[in-house]
């Protein structure tokens, strides 16, 4: 391709570009200016922030204000974590690098004007405390960030979709091509940043790299395309995590608040079968308990409660909660018993006094459903769940009428993983070796999550693509600073 043929091509220079102007690609973007290095952002929609401007906090370890609160946050500690949840399928390297850097990330935001207000727990009994909320969550953060970027002078483009990652005859980044309100930029750049997002909205890949998508899973995050997934393999990028989806669940896919009692451990979750198929108490660790629910027919479940646990929330609210602090006060018994009325009435919710009745709904045998009901009121009599073992405390029998049935879907926040990189986010060639000037950050990349994401490190999705952004930036603009040095020399010798 060569744009100069073009009339419309408008040519700019730039020492590091970035593709994607969510949380990586601006946390990039300052740290390289801060650097010294000119900078470009290209964003494609028409506002920047990304899935980052929907997040509730962000992960550090051994943060200031974690000392501050003396709470314990050891990064040795939250190494092992890791390293132990995934199995030791995540590059330690990686994690490392971003578990060190992400303490003084919080200082670094606050700098800029951030306000950390809290430091929550995640889920009810969470001993590592390491969520970090700004009051409006992520979108907090971002707007710093993008007033960072416009006070040191990076250049922010918006409604810019990069098309290629120019390379020259030798390999090396020469730039990006891009499409720009009618007009091809010709962007070179001596260093470029992926930071696209991931491919959550693209069905395509999503059934190419994941055979287990099926098409009821909703999304819960922005449906961006994997555009830098796509072009750096183009180019040789090398894969790594290639097809993980970021699930929870069960949710609901109209109702946000439902989709906190469609995990509330009080009720019982049953397939389309009519079977309980997992200990509910798995709920208050949503990230997980999908796992169970994704191997169900269809990853359907069938939430079901009586009016005894309605009424048991209504005067006590969700075990977990909702809102940033997760706690129970946070969600008024008359929001979220107004939208269960509102739910039925669109079908995706029954009311019933009859157990035939809404197994007829669900399309389930009677005879199965109420079986099951019945075991599950002989446990919760007698304090036990020889099966699937749950927290007696959880245990609450389904017997006063009218009973309810929420039909669950497993939701997807996004994509994690797809290109190889190492701890310093270069972007890596099947040949194992860094692609000279090439970096990337956030959801884009692999090897550090495994399949099913660790909410024990709370805020850890958002807290890699800010910190990951930071470290790409970083050496983005060293990398630059020495092809500029070797230009000029090569200039006078």
């Amino acid at each position: 391709m060569n744009p100069s043929r073009n009339l419309n091509t408008e040519n700019l220079e730039t020492e590091v570009a970035i593709v994607g102007g969510g949380g990586a690609g601006l946390a990039a973007a300052v740290a390289a200016a801060e650097m010294g290095a000119k900078v470009t952002v290209l964003e494609k929609r028409r506002s920047f922030g990304g899935n980052s401007a929907l997040a509730g906090g962000i992960f550090a370890a051994e943060s200031h204000l974690q000392r501050q609160r003396r709470i314990d946050a050891p990064k040795d500690v939250f190494f092992k974590e890791a390293m132990n949840y995934a199995h030791n399928k995540i590059n330690p390297r990686i994690i490392r690098a971003f578990l060190n850097k992400s303490g003084d990330t919080i200082k670094w935001l606050e700098n800029m004007g951030l306000k950390i207000y809290d430091l929550p727990p995640y889920f009810p009994g969470q001993t590592m405390i390491t969520w970090h909320c700004p009051k409006t969550g992520g979108k907090a953060i971002v707007n710093v960030l993008v007033k960072r970027c416009k006070a040191i002078g990076v250049r922010l483009i918006s409604q810019a979709r990069v098309n290629q990652i120019w390379l020259d005859e030798k390999g090396n980044t020469k730039g990006i091509l891009a499409t720009s309100k009618r007009k091809q930029l010709q962007i070179i750049a001596k260093s470029v940043i992926i930071a696209t997002g991931g491919f959550a909205g693209n069905k395509k890949l999503l059934k190419q790299y994941n055979p287990s998508y099926m098409e009821n899973i909703y999304l819960i995050g922005l449906p961006h395309m994997g555009d830098g997934i796509q072009m750096a393999l183009e180019i040789g990028a090398d894969t790594d995590g290639l097809g993980i989806l970021h699930m929870t669940g069960p949710g609901f896919p109209s109702s946000r608040i439902l989709s906190g009692m469609t995990t509330e451990p009080l009720t019982v979750w049953v397939n389309k079968k009519g079977q309980r198929f997992t200990d509910e108490g798995t709920g208050i660790k949503s990230f997980e308990a999908v796992n169970a629910q994704m191997r169900q027919p269809e990853m359907l479940a069938f939430v079901l409660l009586d009016s005894g646990i309605k009424q048991f929330l209504v005067d006590n609210g969700f075990t977990r909660g909702m809102g940033s602090l997760y706690k129970a006060r946070k969600v008024k018994p008359s929001h979220w018993l107004k939208e269960l009325q509102l739910e039925a009435e669109r079908g995706t919710v029954k009311i019933s006094d009859s157990w035939d009745e809404i197994a007829r709904w669900m399309g389930a045998d009677s005879k199965v459903l109420k079986a099951t009901i019945e075991e599950y009121n002989e446990v919760c009599e007698h304090g036990y769940d020889p099966i699937f073992g749950k927290n007696r405390a959880y245990l609450k029998p389904l017997l006063i009428p009218p009973y309810y049935a929420l039909r669950s879907t497993p939701g997807m926040l996004t994509t994690v993983g797809g290109l190889k990189i190492n701890e310093h986010m270069e972007l890596i060639n099947k040949d194992d070796n860094p692609i000279p000037g090439l970096f990337a950050s956030g959801n884009d990349t692999g090897g550090w999550v495994a399949d099913t994401y660790n909410i024990n490190l709370s805020g850890s999705t958002f807290g890699f693509a800010i910190n990951s952004g930071r470290i790409a930036g970083e050496n983005a603009a060293k990398y630059a600073s020495i092809g500029i040095i070797i230009s000029a020399l090569k200039r006078y010798l």
